[in-house]
């Protein structure tokens, strides 16, 4: 008998407490210990499972109660574990934050219920004694169907300081407290707007991640954090449609934008559309000249062309390739940065203008502040109903010339709060600035997958 991976939760009270990178230690501490660590990550991020990829040798999947349903959650968790020792779920923001108030939709502790899966919560014990009991109280009083299994307090002025911490909570509050990081310490990891800079981009993440599991190693009682681990998950689940989508677009090629400037991919989609017997080709705008040959199709998804206008517009062979191919019928898929990319050009926020593909008749303009952000509901057609995710600081310009497809509304307690028009369209390319997870609506994939087969 298969011994069952085991699995944690490691929360948040608040963003900025230190989570990722406590998740990122712990990763890196239990890969030393031979342990096949399988990440995840609550919600819609995409720059953190970069970086567990990285830590762990194995792709991060991301898990959201608000995107996807709770049966198909089930399934991809339970197919993304096999073969591994122990689950790490990194969380989203603080424990209870989700879809707007709603704390059983999209939060880190809905995750907890429906995966039932035990919670590690992190706070910030700086300035405190007494009151951390309370705080820690607090959470495991809000919705006890969730399971807080023990507290992990950073930023404490050293061991006696935790030491009085630990005794209150554990004395008060009945959760076993597994260690701590001492303020002060240099393990900080960049960020940029939307978070963290992603692990491509940073040159000595190495020694980083390594002092970072040292200090985890050093600090956090990992022996006990195993032992309080758990999966009551059932095994074996199967999705509806697999047996119909597998090997189902057998024969395709599709060629996929993967560089620095192009990270931003569910892993999911990337895994169903090789299950599908799709064969993927990776692509750099940034060094190649011309696309994949022999592909019937591009996936250019996310990432920050606006950092690397430079060398975007600098390599203009292929976006003079690239323009022509599409021009010729290619068929395309694009998403947020993808549909920068495919414009005209990128003003960046000094005014300087970068030339781009130039396939759609737009441009984009950076901004100073986000211009979308959050989750948002996407119709095509009146018929085709998908959940989506934006976070955006750039916008097109509209014009007379553009073909819209998506019309997108975001929705808050039951009320339309803000509707527009995006998702252009043009021969056969498909922009957006909407991420799509394909399980969100399998029936939106299966359209745009509607590509002749090769003989």
């Amino acid at each position: 008998m298969t011994k069952k991976t085991k699995a944690l939760i490691i929360a948040g009270e608040s963003s900025g407490v230190g989570k990722t990178t406590i998740s990122l230690g712990i990763m890196g501490a239990l890969t030393k210990r031979d342990k096949k660590v399988a990440p995840f990550k609550v919600g819609p991020d995409y720059i953190d499972p970069g970086f567990h990829k990285f830590v762990t040798g194995n792709p991060s999947y991301n898990l959201d109660s608000w995107l996807l349903k709770e049966k198909t959650l089930k399934y991809l968790f339970n197919k993304n574990i096999k073969n591994k020792d122990m689950a790490i779920i990194e969380g989203v923001m603080g424990l209870y934050d989700g879809f707007g108030i709603e704390k059983d939709e999209g939060s880190t502790a809905h995750m907890s219920k429906i995966l039932d899966a035990p919670v590690i919560l992190i706070i910030d014990g700086k300035g405190m004694s007494s009151s951390a009991a309370a705080k820690v109280l607090g959470y495991k009083m809000y919705d006890e169907d969730v399971n807080i299994a023990g507290v992990i307090i950073n930023r404490v002025s050293g061991e006696k300081h935790y030491n009085i911490l630990k005794e209150v909570i554990e004395r008060d509050v009945k959760i076993p407290c597994i260690g701590y990081l001492p303020s002060n310490l240099d393990i900080s990891l960049n960020s940029r707007h939307l978070g963290l800079i992603p692990a491509e981009e940073i040159d000595d993440l190495r020694n980083r991640i390594d002092k970072i599991s040292e200090l985890v190693e050093a600090y956090i009682d990992l022996d006990t954090m195993e032992n309080l681990a758990y999966n009551k998950t059932v095994e074996n689940m199967e999705y509806p449609l697999y047996r119909e989508l597998k090997d189902s677009k057998k024969g395709l090629k599709i060629g996929i934008a993967k560089d620095k400037a192009f990270s931003f991919y569910y892993q999911d989609n990337i895994d169903l559309l090789k299950e599908m017997g799709i064969e993927l080709v990776p692509f750099s705008p940034l060094k190649d000249k011309d696309i994949p040959k022999g592909v019937d199709g591009l996936y250019i998804g996310g990432g920050f062309p606006e950092v690397f206008t430079k060398g975007l517009e600098k390599n203009e062979e292929f976006r003079k390739n690239l323009k022509n191919h599409l021009e010729n019928g290619l068929p395309a898929y694009g998403e947020c940065g993808g549909l920068m990319y495919l414009t005209e050009g990128i003003e960046d926020l000094d005014g300087n203008y970068h030339n781009m593909v130039g396939f759609l008749p737009t441009k984009g303009i950076m901004t100073k502040r986000l211009q979308r952000f959050g989750y948002v509901n996407i119709n095509i057609n009146d018929d085709t109903d998908i959940k989506a995710h934006e976070f955006h600081r750039s916008k097109i310009i509209d014009n007379d010339k553009l073909d819209y497809i998506y019309d997108v509304k975001k929705v808050r307690n039951g009320q339309v709060k803000n509707q527009w028009k995006c998702g252009v369209i043009k021969k056969n390319v498909l922009a957006g600035y909407g991420h799509i997870h394909f399980y969100s609506n399998i029936e939106f994939l299966k359209w745009k997958l509607n590509l002749k087969k090769k003989e």
